[in-house]
């Protein structure tokens, strides 16, 4: 079985996945990048040494072999990318091919009332829903967008970003998520863009700083790994506020500096908005033993995040319930313990580049047979179409 994965180019969020693959197939698993990667990913700290693993195939520069895995291959895995047009040629061909998609709406679904919109939608996707086309999900909302515009029916399975997994030994553990400082620490990784809030960390830090002054709560550090266009805002509102001394900027950082932060961290904070498609950052804080304090609008939140078991989500961008919850955790060091290793279970057992592979390649031989087997839970398993509007209630059944 040939299976050929294409997107605008390869990332730390996909190498791990398709090395999984590779070790299942051999030669037999491709990535045909359609792209270069762009110089602001490179400039946050992203390298481009995917495009020289042997699995890798540019369609820019041998287009001619591009499009025989495409075209040609058993099972192509349509990403994001700039050649729609070769995967509306696979599909009108009739062959099995499973697109990997983020929303379609993400602005609001009140975009799905354009007519010219719904055109387009109709001729990549509903008119296809009785053929051999599936949708991998990656990230909880996507099967609302797509059962607006009834497509996939049945068809859904649930999916995301792999980022690398690490496994520490009990001690390694132990060592990593020592308190004896006295100091809890609060991470925070991203862009300091809008639409990621990286101003709530600055307020945050004033309240707590407050309640360690006032209510005698455990001292706190405050660690922001990231930048951009916000980055001066947010030193001069830290410096308004008093909390200089209480918070790290670290400027961009590698990805795996960015996992060395986490790793000596116990809270990871991600207050992405409804813009966020998914959130890989949430990925690398579970796994490093973080308990979660996240927003429930961003895609990962509802597939990764089990309230009050492996982190706590709050709704729709409401700072209040976000203060809340980081003070709920920092007040129960036991329960903010226990959700750090749920949370690095979940990504370790299930949501993990191995185990989604494994699963990807059963179901495939499923549907090869005819037959549609998704997972119990996790990667693969079926994608429930929840609204926007009550995925939160949704998740904390009722609170």
């Amino acid at each position: 079985m040939t299976i050929t994965f294409l997107s605008n180019y390869i990332n730390h969020h996909q190498i791990p996945f398709s090395n999984a693959c590779y070790a299942l197939l051999g030669d037999d698993y491709h990535f045909v990048q359609t792209q270069p990667m762009e110089q602001e990913r490179l400039s946050m700290g992203w390298n481009a040494e995917g495009e020289r693993l042997s699995y890798v195939c540019c369609l820019y520069e041998e287009e001619k072999r591009a499009l025989k895995l495409i075209l040609e291959s058993d099972v192509l895995l349509a990403g994001w990318s700039n050649r729609e047009d070769l995967v509306q040629r696979r599909l009108n061909m009739g062959k099995l091919t499973i697109r990997v998609s983020e929303r379609l709406y993400r602005e609001g679904q009140w975009k799905a009332v354009s007519p010219k919109g719904l055109i387009h939608k109709y001729k990549e996707h509903t008119r296809y829903r009785k053929g051999p086309a599936y949708l991998l999900c990656a990230g909880a909302y996507v099967p609302s967008d797509f059962h607006i515009i009834r497509a996939y029916p049945g068809k859904m399975f649930k999916w995301g970003y792999f980022p690398e997994t690490r496994y520490y030994t009990q001690e390694q553990y132990v060592q990593m998520k020592r308190e004896d400082t006295g100091t809890v620490n609060l991470v925070w990784a991203g862009r300091f863009i809008p639409l990621k809030h990286p101003e709530y960390m600055i307020r945050l830090a004033k309240a707590l700083k407050a309640k360690v002054q006032n209510d005698g709560m455990r001292q706190v550090h405050i660690h922001m790994a990231g930048g951009g266009e916000m980055e001066e805002e947010l030193k001069a509102l830290a410096k308004e506020y008093g909390v200089e001394d209480e918070i790290t900027f670290y400027g961009f950082q590698t990805p795996e500096q960015v996992r060395e932060i986490m790793e000596r961290s116990h809270i990871h904070i991600f207050t992405s908005n409804h813009l966020e498609g998914w959130g890989a950052v949430v990925n690398e804080a579970m796994n490093s033993g973080c308990a979660v304090v996240a927003n429930v609008q961003a895609g990962a939140i509802p597939y990764l995040i089990q309230h009050g078991k492996n982190g706590m989500v709050y709704p729709g961008g409401n700072y209040e319930k976000m203060e809340e919850a980081v003070c709920y955790l920092l007040t129960h060091p036991k329960e903010r313990m226990e959700m750090g290793k749920e949370a690095y279970r979940t990504i370790t057992d299930k949501w993990n580049a191995r185990h989604a592979a494994k699963e990807l390649l059963r179901v495939i031989e499923g549907l090869q047979e005819g037959r549609v087997e998704p997972a119990k839970e996790g990667p693969l398993s079926v994608a429930p179409v929840i609204s926007p509007s009550k995925m939160y209630r949704w998740m904390t059944k009722g609170e």
